[in-house]
């Protein structure tokens, strides 16, 4: 049936009036403070960012933004809260990369994990290195491989509980190096660093935040880093691939999501803050003290990015045997 311009002008009227909410609402966005929930304890990498980055907005956009910490459950109490959360902008969520592993540590999650948030962009982006006690008789990644292999489970490693981002890591290793060693979880990342400074574990797969100053004062050992070129923090230590697991290359990340539904021109314009907020130079000082690089994936981009990391990482579980909860 062919259309007439008589038909095609009211339908044209309506779809603008449809659009004007939207986007009126986002040039007047925000019209009150913004929370920006953390799952997550304070003074861990997840929190240390977003409050620099609220600092930022606050500053940039001239409205509060503040952090929140609601923890528990490896992050699923905070997630969910921002996931029931009104799509206005006005309650986002720092979300990191586990939340790509969340959907393997429990049976059900309570909001959809696919398609609940409307990921905005990732603020700060981290290697992570292999490390091992200081006083472990091993000293290059080869070396570590052949014990492990020649002592199946002998040798420890610390995480912060079963499902946590340290046992992932771990586990992704030990599977792509076909190696077998023995999980000792703990309450929290820095319980896990805390014993091996003591002795009490061999190892720990983690970002390379929690480790650099206990590699710089000798009282841990970097066997190996991801990324595709050495880490300018740690220029001598070697990368995964050039030890021979170049498939092992998981990157730490940490960004800002909102609750689906929250329009697009609102999270365009936050990310678009985000990505102003790198060129202020105490941002600059702040990533090079977390020891990471600046984010600033598209909201497209970093959605593949999870999806991607949650079907890897859903392997890793399943060759590792996690039992959900």
């Amino acid at each position: 049936m062919k259309t007439t311009r008589r038909q095609i002008l009211p339908l044209v009227a309506a779809t603008t009036c449809l659009g004007t909410p939207a986007i009126g609402y986002a040039q007047t966005y925000p019209a009150r403070p913004v929370r920006i929930i953390a799952p997550f304890s304070p003074g861990g990498a997840v929190d240390a960012v977003a409050r620099k980055v609220a600092q930022k907005l606050t500053e940039q956009i001239g409205q509060q933004f503040f952090v929140e910490n609601k923890t528990g459950a490896t992050g699923t109490i905070g997630m969910a809260e921002v996931a029931r959360a009104a799509p206005d902008g006005l309650t986002l969520l720092a979300i990191d990369t586990t939340y790509s592993m969340v959907p393997h540590v429990f049976h059900r999650l309570p909001w959809d994990h696919a398609n609940g948030f409307a990921p905005i962009t990732d603020s700060a982006r981290g290697r992570t290195v292999l490390v091992v006690r200081d006083g472990l008789p091993i000293r290059t990644f080869s070396e570590f491989v052949d014990y492990a292999r020649r002592n199946p489970e002998k040798l420890t490693f610390g995480s912060a509980g079963v499902g946590s981002v340290l046992h992932f890591y771990a586990e992704g290793l030990m599977m792509e190096a076909g190696i077998r060693c023995f999980h000792v979880p703990y309450r929290g990342a820095g319980d896990a660093m805390i014993a091996m400074l003591a002795g009490q574990i061999d190892f720990a797969v983690a970002p390379t935040a929690a480790t650099i100053e206990h590699v710089r004062g000798g009282k841990m050992r970097a066997l190996a880093v991801t990324g595709d070129s050495r880490s300018p923090f740690v220029p001598e230590v070697p990368t995964f691939a050039e030890v021979g697991q170049p498939q092992f290359s998981p990157m730490y990340w940490t960004g800002l999501a909102a609750p689906a539904g929250t329009p697009a021109a609102v999270t365009t314009r936050l990310r678009q803050e985000v990505l102003r907020s790198f060129e202020a130079e105490d941002m600059k000082d702040f990533l090079a003290a977390q020891v990471a690089e600046k984010g600033g994936l598209t909201p497209e981009d970093l959605t593949r990015l999870i999806r991607t990391e949650t079907d890897h990482w859903g392997h890793v579980a399943a060759q590792a045997r996690i039992e959900r909860q």
